[in-house]
């Protein structure tokens, strides 16, 4: 289930986004060399894009992506550099953990992701999915 909910457009809107904020997904080709074209977007209706390109798959164990903003045909901002994110799959006492590191492209992008939210954003994030997948349990 946690490996479905990376993977799958539907399931990923339903928790990659801090509410009151969703997701909606334009385009998702998961594959190596495939990408995730998604839009964050506030209650008043901005839409904040991003693109997420995957670099390496290894099913149900790894997945490395190369996560930029972009606009809504995918072009990538080119004065924001891209962050390389890991994300690595494994079982610890009969539950799916998974590791997520992240590389960013300057120190100017991760003093960016820490003063505009992206720590609390993230956590908030984790939370939504620890609910959904409870909810898809029963």
């Amino acid at each position: 289930m946690v490996w479905q909910a990376w993977t799958t457009a539907s399931i990923l809107e339903q928790w990659v986004t801090p509410k009151p904020w969703h997701a909606e997904t334009k385009t998702m080709d998961f594959r190596e060399g495939g990408f995730w074209l998604y839009a964050m977007i506030s209650p008043e209706g901005e839409k904040h894009w991003s693109r997420y390109d995957y670099q390496k798959i290894e099913p149900q164990q790894k997945i490395i992506e190369l996560r930029g903003f972009s606009d809504e045909t995918g072009l990538v901002d080119p004065n924001f550099p891209r962050t390389s994110c890991t994300n690595i799959f494994s079982e610890k006492e009969g539950k799916t953990l998974v590791e997520v590191s992240a590389e960013y492209g300057s120190l100017e992008v991760l003093e960016y992701m820490a003063t505009h939210g992206f720590k609390e954003g993230m956590n908030a994030s984790l939370q939504n999915l620890d609910e959904l997948l409870e909810q898809l349990k029963r």
